[in-house]
């Protein structure tokens, strides 16, 4: 790597929602210089006690920091500490900003936001050969730190892509025919069985983008494709049609349209490891999900029990306030789940017998998040709800607790982010989505249209 001059290095100072967004954020600043106000290190002491996941990612941040700093003298510490990589090399270096007394400069000390803004002012005023650089994920603290005339940046490392036109929907439109405009550009020999071996090239020139394993392709014809396999330049399509993937049935739920039987095709194929569902609320990602849960349960015993979990804002949320066991702390959160049962067995005789049967029969677990680190789930089928609130650190806590068997199938809205620290473009769901494009067992769909009623669809349009 090309060293900097010396005058274009910068000061980066790293806010706490950074560290607890990615505990491995010190890592990502190459050969700049990071440093930690000492407000930063007083809010992880507040945060690292507790079992939340927020604790724990509190808990790395302040472990990552002493593997950097443990042996270095205060001396050393204050100059600035090499940053050593892996393999052994130092790029950049780190240290803590002890607070200072600003006088007349800066805002008024009245908030841990306005400290750290002000030991910044004062760092600026004091050093003339590097800019500094606020770093957080706080939208709020960076206009006051541009307001004091401070420079500020939020955290963009995790992040994919930079707009939400270029997150992959798990399927692609051809106008027209398909085989036709395919036949224009390369003609194909199609021997009528269930998959057909084509020219990647080709393939991405009709759909004029990228294209990966386990994405659709449909046109205006009723022709449906999946995309199977891709070896080199070549790809081999699977060949399906809107009426197979609408006869589908889970648990006695038919898809409403195309998306939602693209959505089932992955949620049914055990080959498919992982599925992100994204969508409005009310398409149907809920009951999908649950609904081919049950189904893989209790009729084909693929999976011996079904998880059920969300995300409650930041994570960062106890359950201890709440009376009895776990699952009926969990119940106030899991609603979403039990009103789709429900509705799953809406037209039976007895809908409320039905749902008290299958809520007894089933194996259904309902599971905080916040203990889900160090669990390891085998043969279950995994539904992570709200996942749009989750950042990239604990998407990837959560993924990796599957075990042998295990199928993941996270939910979200990213229209309905609610945590101050996320975006659609920065969210865990996101982040997911676009780390596992092109990964044999894994697949996303974003489902289209309110299926819940009309009331909320002219809601989720207009308001």
């Amino acid at each position: 790597m090309t060293k900097l001059p010396l005058s274009d290095l910068r000061f980066y100072a790293v806010d706490t929602n950074v560290l607890i967004h990615d505990p491995n954020a010190l890592f990502k600043f190459e050969e700049h210089r990071v440093i930690i106000p000492m407000v930063v290190l007083e809010e992880l002491d507040k945060l690292k006690v507790g079992t939340t996941a927020l604790a724990a990612d509190a808990r790395q941040a302040v472990r990552t920091l002493d593997s950097l700093l443990g042996a270095a003298t205060p001396a050393e510490i204050m100059s600035g500490v090499a940053i050593m990589r892996a393999g052994g090399e130092a790029l950049g270096t780190i240290s803590i900003l002890m607070p200072a007394q600003p006088g007349n400069l800066g805002l008024q000390p009245n908030s841990n936001d306005n400290l750290i803004i002000n030991d910044l002012l004062v760092l600026k005023q004091n050093t003339q050969v590097a800019d500094v650089v606020l770093v957080t994920k706080d939208i709020n603290m960076r206009l006051k730190a541009r307001g004091a005339g401070l420079s500020s940046e939020d955290y963009h490392n995790d992040q994919l892509i930079n707009d939400m036109d270029s997150l992959a929907t798990g399927y692609h439109h051809v106008v027209g025919s398909f085989w036709e405009q395919i036949e224009a550009i390369e003609s194909q020999r199609v021997t009528g069985g269930a998959y057909h071996q084509m020219n990647k090239a080709t393939l991405q020139a009709i759909v004029e983008r990228k294209v990966y394993v386990n994405q659709f392709i449909y046109d205006d014809k009723e022709f449906v494709c999946r995309i199977y396999k891709e070896v080199g330049d070549l790809v081999t399509i699977e060949l399906l049609n809107t009426a197979l993937l609408m006869r589908q049935k889970a648990w006695g739920l038919a898809p409403r349209d195309l998306f939602q039987g693209m959505a089932m095709y992955l949620l049914f194929d055990p080959e498919i490891d992982l599925v992100a569902l994204n969508g409005p609320a009310g398409s149907g990602k809920t009951i999908l999900a649950l609904a081919c849960a049950l189904e893989q349960t209790m009729e084909s015993k693929d999976y011996r029990r079904i998880i059920a979990t969300r995300s409650t804002r930041g994570l960062d949320e106890e359950i201890g306030f709440l009376p009895g066991t776990e699952a009926e702390k969990m119940q106030p959160w899991l609603g979403a789940f039990t009103d789709n049962l429900e509705a799953l067995h809406a037209e039976d005789f007895d809908p409320g017998s039905s749902a008290d049967y299958v809520g007894a029969k089933v194996p259904l677990q309902f599971k905080s998040l916040n203990f889900i680190r160090g669990r390891s789930f085998q043969q279950a089928f995994l539904i992570v709800d709200e996942a749009q609130n989750l950042t990239p650190h604990q998407i990837k806590t959560i993924v990796t607790r599957a075990g042998e068997g295990t199928k993941v199938v996270c939910l979200g809205n990213l229209a309905q982010i609610d945590t101050p620290y996320l975006s659609a473009t920065s969210s865990g769901l996101t982040y997911m989505s676009e780390r596992f494009k092109g990964f044999q067992h894994g697949g996303s769909i974003s489902l289209q249209g309110v299926a819940r009623s009309r009331l909320a669809a002219f809601a989720e349009a207009h308001l």
